[in-house]
């Protein structure tokens, strides 16, 4: 977020972010500090997508493995690599409304 380059993969990423390629950055660390939060905040306004790699227990994993998969696959869904093993909420999957009592 500085504008430097000190790196090839720095390089590569400012080369994106000039070019309006989608840069997809995958933090692991939270929280974040406040130099953190506003460093993203500037690669948002530059054009990056930030995706935490916060795992998702909605789904009630059973294993690490399928932790680390519901990350994965929101990175090869922002990607649009296309993925079978990914489950996707649709009208279908949705439970029906409650009746109002």
């Amino acid at each position: 977020a500085s504008g430097s380059s000190d790196s090839v993969l720095l390089r590569a990423a400012d080369v994106f972010l000039k070019e309006r390629r989608k840069l997809i950055l995958v933090p692991r660390e939270t929280p974040w500090n406040f130099i953190h939060a506003r460093n993203v905040v500037t690669l948002l306004e530059a054009g990056a997508i930030v995706l935490p790699a916060i795992p998702s227990f909605y789904s009630r994993p059973s294993s690490v493995t399928a932790v680390v998969d519901t990350v994965v696959w929101r990175i090869l869904d922002q990607i649009g690599l296309p993925n079978p093993a990914a489950y996707r909420w649709s009208e279908e999957s949705a439970s029906p409304k409650r009746k109002k009592s």
